[in-house]
């Protein structure tokens, strides 16, 4: 059996008999809004306007991108994975413009 771990992408092998069980993990993604960066800790509001500020900005190219977003004025939206107690923000995206 093989899998990929879903936030650093590497690759894991295992054997196990087929009358054995598998366990899954239950993976979620959620859209939130971005309002603000603090300390490099990202201020994220969801569809019912709680603000969660635990995340942080994610390394490398797509923490890159958030920053730069954000200090242009973009508006937009950052897709958050929660799996095996661990979450992590793998996407950002525009967000609809209201007229």
């Amino acid at each position: 059996m093989v899998g990929l771990d879903i936030f650093t992408g590497r690759k894991y092998e295992d054997i196990c008999p087929s009358t054995h069980n598998m366990n899954v993990p239950n993976v979620s993604r959620k859209d939130f809004q971005l309002v603000n960066i603090e300390e490099g800790f990202t201020h994220l509001m969801d569809d019912g306007g709680d603000v969660r500020e635990d995340m942080k900005v994610p390394e490398g190219d797509l923490g890159k991108e958030i920053q730069t977003k954000f200090d242009n004025g973009d508006e937009f939206m950052c897709t958050v994975l929660k799996a095996v107690g661990e979450e992590q923000i793998i996407a950002v995206k525009s967000s609809a413009k209201k007229d």
